[in-house]
């Protein structure tokens, strides 16, 4: 029975994210009020911004937080793992649906 909200508990999984990872902000985010020293509605991070995850946190026993220390802005900020994405590791490709043809590799062999 669903309640509308996010239903994934994240930290039934390991962490997609680890310390020391490089990462790019995927979205702007703003101050919701929670961000000392800061006005409500000012930027943290900016899209495209390159950070390093430092620590890894839980919110609500079923989400990751990361903190994300923002280097050029001097700043550290808590985020989603739908914020970022991992410029150490590559991004895996899509796997086809399975009623989708699987075509063959440049070197196989086919019948």
């Amino acid at each position: 029975m669903g309640l509308g909200r996010e239903q994934d508990v994240e930290i039934r999984r390991p962490p997609v994210l680890n310390p020391g990872e490089r990462v790019r902000a995927t979205r702007h985010v703003k101050n919701d009020g929670t961000y000392p020293g800061k006005e409500i509605g000012e930027n943290l991070v900016r899209k495209g911004d390159v950070g390093y995850v430092r620590d890894i946190g839980t919110f609500l026993q079923q989400f990751y937080i990361y903190s994300v220390e923002w280097v050029d802005r001097g700043t550290l900020v808590g985020m989603r793992a739908r914020e970022l994405e991992s410029l150490d590791r590559p991004v895996k490709p899509p796997v086809p649906a399975p009623d989708q043809p699987q075509t063959a590799d440049a070197g196989s062999a086919m019948p």
